[in-house]
């Protein structure tokens, strides 16, 4: 199983636990990052979460997010092709950044896509891809 996470969930682990979504969510990111390192998850990564990485001022997040992607099995690389579907995507009202997210994810054809963002989640969740917030991927998988 390919798994892809975007940028705010695989800095979700070092979010401020004293919210019990945020406390859970993490929980349940870390099981599946776990789960990557038994090699029953095949972490896929890309160009974007790299390049939001290396603008993130927060290094203690920076480092955490670096080693993770060190870890992945796939890197996917920005292509004509992903830049034509993001534009695509943000006709549904996703931010750029988020919309080349899920294009990368797209384009070599994961089978989950996870992210904590609420408002991205909700308007994703209108296209036709496995889109799950972290606590339902891990129901799915772990249970």
């Amino acid at each position: 199983m390919r798994v892809y996470f975007d940028t705010c969930t695989l800095q979700r682990p070092l979010d401020d636990r004293s919210q019990s979504r945020v406390f859970l969510e993490a929980e349940a990111i870390l099981a599946l990052l776990g789960l990557c390192d038994q090699g029953i998850i095949r972490l896929v990564t890309s160009d974007i979460v790299e390049y939001e990485t290396d603008n993130n001022s927060n290094q203690q997040k920076k480092a955490f997010v670096e080693k993770i992607a060190r870890q992945a099995t796939e890197h996917t690389t920005m292509t004509g092709e992903i830049e034509q579907l993001a534009q695509t995507y943000e006709q549904f009202g996703i931010k750029a950044i988020d919309a080349l997210h899920l294009a990368s994810s797209e384009t070599v054809g994961v089978d989950y896509f996870c992210t904590c963002d609420d408002r991205f989640y909700r308007r994703a969740a209108q296209l036709p891809l496995k889109l799950r917030m972290p606590l339902e991927l891990a129901q799915e998988v772990i249970l």
